[in-house]
């Protein structure tokens, strides 16, 4: 099992990396336009890796439809698989071993490597900062008219824009004479663009990004695309705004010469890119045609579906979600038919019966009996009630305004059944509380009980076959189950061992195993207090499933009051 915060951020990177490989896709059909577009692409992927889909769905949730239209239904489960937690693809159930969660250990290490990774990333950035503070420093003011303060450094760093709100070109010392001054003026127009079209702000927010997903080489790429469409774009405007195409690759080979090229990204200079791809561009010069409507419409479609996208799904299953988060909560579930019959028997034959649409008949059964069902405990963790609590017997039939599930319960998924009887308990709750008067609260120092946890070595069960077929065999010195939840093995412990068994492995699931062990031969099974050697249940628990049961203490169920119901 993945721990949650593990899972998420692998689920994180596929989409990113999938946003990504679109993007490369995007780019590649818009190769012949200008690169602007190109680059404004490329930023989209690298701002997308902090914004997560998840991130979206839930804001979507805070909104409502009045009505939700059906046909969305196709739309919103595609959306909801990419933006879902990060999940291993189904297997075959038999090829599935029961696993004990990652360790807390193993939490810690990955954070720790990555945390590692990330302070690697910005000391050697720190480093690079330091080169530009010092020629910062001993930088002294041009009389050079432009909409930012220029600046002389003795450095030999290229010419380059530093900082983000408040930029400041920065210039070697000299450069006036070992360039033309068209070579110059087209240089100067070059760090100018950058300005305007805050670079350095993007190339900051990508800098973020690197030292988060360090680790990640699709990072590092779209960095490199970064730049390349960045300085593209510079060019293509300097061009654009008059500068002769060989004075300014010219210039740009004098800078190379005697300069060296700008240690941050996020200082944007003159010689980024692949400088032979580059002066052929700019000598070719060649037109680049504007998008066509259908490509406008087809970047407009993507960017709508990637933002909207997940926003919708979160409106869309808002509704569902809220419903299933107050199936659980104490808003009270009521039945449609009630019928509540005394019954004179002195037969203890109690039946539970429960129907798939959420009904329920019970014969012969006491208060007692219907309490631990609501509250979903063992009869000896009840505390309290009058004389009569757990002997005058009732015949109980209920049923729920509508249907809730499907004509058999054996077409419900676990997950299904267990939302079933949620809200069978909720609603016998309400129930109680208005015929039978009741009141109770919870006390936690109730009897001495066990918890089932994992074993020191972990699990030894095996995944239930696909079969789906469900039995249990709890015999003399034994016990054979096929496709049997651990939460029903606590309840057929708790049987045994006439005690509460908490199910504390957090495993999920179904598994098939076969228990032997020899039975005391004094019978039931005697109770034992902490600290005295554990008898052969104990053993076979350990030995033969990889569980161990440990002493604990269960909550019980104080009864305040209650009153015998009219009948009807």
């Amino acid at each position: 099992m993945i721990p949650l915060h593990l899972s998420s951020f692998a689920n994180h990177l596929w989409q990113s990396t999938l946003f990504a490989g679109l993007v490369a896709l995007l780019t590649l059909a818009l190769s012949k336009n200008r690169a602007q577009i190109r680059y404004r692409l490329w930023l989209a992927a690298s701002v997308k890796l902090l914004i997560p889909f998840s991130l979206l769905v839930t804001l979507g949730s805070q909104f409502e439809w009045r009505t939700a239209p059906a046909v969305v239904a196709p739309l919103s489960l595609t959306i909801e698989q990419i933006s879902q937690s990060f999940a291993p693809f189904p297997m075959p159930r038999a090829e599935t071993p029961a696993a004990p969660a990652v360790s807390p250990l193993a939490s810690a290490l990955f954070i720790a490597v990555w945390l590692g990774g990330c302070a690697v990333v910005l000391s050697l950035w720190c480093a690079r900062w330091r080169r530009i503070w010092a020629a910062l420093r001993t930088a002294s003011p041009l009389p050079i008219q432009a909409p930012i303060e220029v600046m002389s450094s003795p450095t030999l760093l290229e010419p380059g824009v530093w900082g983000v709100f408040r930029p400041v070109l920065l210039l070697p010392e000299g450069i006036a004479g070992r360039l033309t001054p068209g070579q110059f003026t087209a240089i100067l127009a070059h760090e100018l663009c950058h300005v305007r079209r805050r670079d350095n702000l993007a190339a900051a927010i990508h800098m973020v990004v690197e030292a988060v997903f360090w680790f990640h080489p699709v990072v590092w790429w779209i960095g490199a695309r970064l730049v390349e469409e960045r300085e593209r774009a510079c060019d293509e405007e300097v061009l654009r705004l008059g500068s002769q195409p060989e004075v300014y690759a010219e210039g740009i080979l004098n800078v190379c010469k005697f300069y060296l090229e700008s240690p941050l990204a996020c200082a944007s200079g003159v010689t980024g890119w692949d400088l032979k791809k580059r002066i052929e561009a700019i000598i070719t010069n060649r037109l680049l045609p504007r998008l066509t409507f259908a490509r406008k419409l087809l970047l407009a479609t993507v960017g709508l579906a990637a933002l909207a996208g997940p926003i919708f799904m979160g409106v869309v299953n808002a509704p569902q979600s809220r419903a299933q988060s107050q199936a659980g909560s104490t808003a009270p579930l009521t039945f449609k038919v009630v019928s509540i019959k005394r019954v004179d028997s002195e037969m203890h034959n109690e039946a539970l019966n429960f129907a798939p649409d959420g009904g329920l008949t019970m014969a012969n059964t006491t208060l007692k009996t219907l309490v631990a069902f609501a509250y979903d405990v063992r009869e000896f963790q009840i505390s309290g009630g009058p004389a009569w609590f757990g002997s005058e017997r009732y015949d109980i039939r209920i049923k729920p305004e509508r249907p809730e599930g499907p004509a058999d319960l054996r077409e419900m998924t676990e997950d299904q059944q267990r939302l079933l009887f949620d809200r069978l308990r909720q609603r016998l709750r309400a129930l109680l509380a208005e015929r039978f008067q009741l009141t109770i609260h919870r006390d936690t120092k109730g009897p001495p009980a066990y918890a089932l946890v994992l074993a020191k070595n972990g699990p030894k069960l095996q995944a239930a076959n696909e079969s789906g077929h469900q039995f249990l065999i709890d015999g003399r010195g034994q016990i054979t189950a096929g496709g049997m939840s651990i939460e029903r093995l606590a309840e057929t412990l708790s049987n045994r061992l006439g005690r509460p068994v908490l199910d504390q492995t957090g495993l999920k699931g179904e598994f098939d195993f076969k228990m032997e062990w020899t039975p005391d031969p004094g019978g039931p099974m005697p109770r034992r207090a902490p600290g005295e050697t554990p008898n052969a249940l104990f053993t076979a628990v350990q030995e033969q499933l990889g569980l161990k049961l440990e002493f604990a203490r269960a909550e019980i169920i104080v009864v305040d009051r209650a009153e015998k119901p009219s009948e009807n």
